[in-house]
């Protein structure tokens, strides 16, 4: 009998030890679990417990000056996603083998989505409601209420095709700017992204009173330009007859700019390519052989059409530089504009042992005037004013005319001029120089440059925005004119285009004179 009473209390201490040992392992798992794996389990019954999507906004529409005409323009899509949890499981074939008949997907892809283990899959965006109508049809003919999403989105669309295509830029498949006005104004355009929040149960059922909390939206605010569609459409038109009658083979680009306010009237580059389709072939020839050419030739290609060679590409800009050196050369007092046999041209002129020809060395223009020397483009009226000027003067006036810098244009990728060093700047490069040679510059700088001398002698920061309109409030804000101050006085600016204007009536501009946009 004691042995029995013995053995019974060894049974009962092994059994709350067990039970101890069992609880102690309970609360160590309950504590692994809230404190170790608490953040990501959480995590996961929020995503199994919610369903959030998130709403696109419009992106702000792009108008030219006017404000009247729309160059890029958000439209109406929709967006299909699935809740891969929510479909029933003998639904899942039925509803990916739909889905991908209606988008004309590939089905195991879709079946993929549809069987995933996630909160929310992607099945296609920026769909025309057309074809999800479609789907909305199927769904309630199916009697199937949970596990397919259909959001409002939008696209990106561009009125005019190609026009001002390097200004404006394109958008990526997620609405972001990725190249000229849509990537500098992304703040301005892309608007805030709204969301769709809904409480579900383990079936997709909602879950409270509430239901589903919806966050609307906020619009993009819109840009009017500065670009006028017609002055653009016409430079665009000439640009083009221009480089394929003279078989420009690297193309070629236009900027016209109001001087007073630095308005950017028009900027073309050709060739251009279709904003709506920015990764398509982009001329006739290139169609041809395009599913040949591999993709980093491809890409090549691409990067170099999308290119805004008014603000990216340096060139020597030759004798129309030899306005700069006619301006600080009177705004010195140096010389004037028709002091009758100032300057003797012989065909040619010595610098440090180097002789630097005019272009008509062969017939020199023999005794001239500043207006002469300039109606003539003769180089040695030129080189001979950059002598008396001086490098250190002269470089001071390329500084006040914005030559030695970016000019500030609100487009990205700006470069900016290729200049010797003012310490490194002899005798012959002064007079390299001098007539336009021997460096380089973008054509936004030389248009600034020259509508500084237009204006009256102030320098102007070229802009291509020049309002902004709040979306919700429409409020319209002026961008304002930036100026940089006095390069030459009016007198100066006068007597230069006073002289730009003989060029073109007497001089080696003769043909120019019958030129109208």
């Amino acid at each position: 009998m004691a042995k029995l009473k013995l053995s019974t209390k060894k049974k009962m201490k092994n059994t709350m030890f067990i039970a101890f040992f069992l609880i102690i392992c309970l609360i160590t798992r309950i504590g692994y679990i809230s404190i170790v794996q608490g953040k990501e389990l959480s995590k996961m019954a929020y995503e199994q417990q919610t369903l959030d999507r998130e709403i696109n906004p419009k992106r702000g529409t792009i108008y030219d000056r006017t404000g009247k005409n729309a160059l890029a323009v958000s439209s109406s899509v929709e967006t299909v996603t699935v809740n891969p949890g929510n479909i029933e499981k003998e639904n899942k074939e039925k509803v990916a083998r739909k889905l991908a008949e209606i988008f004309e997907l590939d089905y195991e892809t879709v079946l993929k989505k549809v069987n995933k283990r996630s909160s929310i899959e992607t099945i296609v965006k920026k769909v025309d409601k057309e074809k999800t109508d479609k789907l909305r049809i199927w769904m309630e003919q199916e009697n199937i209420t949970t596990g397919i999403n259909i959001d409002e989105d939008t696209k990106r669309y561009y009125s005019y095709n190609n026009l001002a295509s390097q200004v404006i830029g394109f958008c990526g498949s997620d609405n972001q700017g990725l190249d000229g006005i849509e990537a500098k104004y992304e703040e301005e355009l892309k608007g805030e992204k709204g969301s769709i929040q809904r409480h579900t149960d383990a079936k997709g059922g909602e879950i409270g009173k509430e239901g589903e909390n919806y966050v609307s939206a906020v619009d993009g605010n819109d840009l009017i330009l500065t670009i006028d569609l017609n002055i653009q459409s016409i430079v665009e038109k000439y640009l083009e007859e221009a480089c394929i009658d003279n078989e420009c083979t690297d193309g070629g680009n236009i900027v016209a700019m109001d001087p007073n306010t630095g308005d950017i009237l028009a900027m073309a580059t050709y060739p251009s390519y279709n904003l709506n389709e920015p990764y398509e072939a982009y001329t006739e020839e290139l169609k041809g052989i395009w599913e040949g050419i591999d993709q980093s030739e491809k890409t090549k290609k691409l990067q170099a059409v999308w290119r805004n060679r008014a603000i990216q590409d340096t060139y020597e800009p030759g004798s129309v530089f030899k306005l700069i050196t006619a301006s600080a050369a009177l705004e010195e007092g140096i010389t004037d504009t028709d002091n009758e046999g100032e300057f003797n041209c012989n065909g040619g002129i010595e610098v440090a042992g180097v002789r630097i020809k005019c272009w008509r060395y062969y017939r020199p223009h023999g005794s001239e005037s500043l207006r002469q020397g300039l109606m003539n483009s003769c180089n040695p009226v030129f080189i001979g004013l950059g002598q008396k000027i001086g490098v250190t003067k002269y470089y001071e006036y390329l500084e006040k005319f914005g030559l030695l810098k970016p000019t500030g244009v609100d487009l990205p990728g700006e470069a900016t001029s290729i200049f010797l060093a003012k310490e490194k700047a002899g005798p012959v490069e002064l007079a390299t120089i001098s007539f336009g040679q021997r460096f380089e510059i973008t054509p936004i700088q030389l248009v600034t440059a020259v509508s500084t001398i237009a204006n009256g002698g102030t320098s102007v920061t070229p802009r291509i925005v020049k309002q902004t309109v709040n979306s919700q409030t429409k409020e319209v804000t002026d961008i304002p004119v930036k100026t940089n101050g006095t390069v030459i006085s009016k007198e100066t600016s006068e007597k230069v285009l006073s002289m730009m204007e003989s060029v073109v009536s007497e001089g080696t501009r003769k043909k120019c004179k019958s030129c109208r946009l």
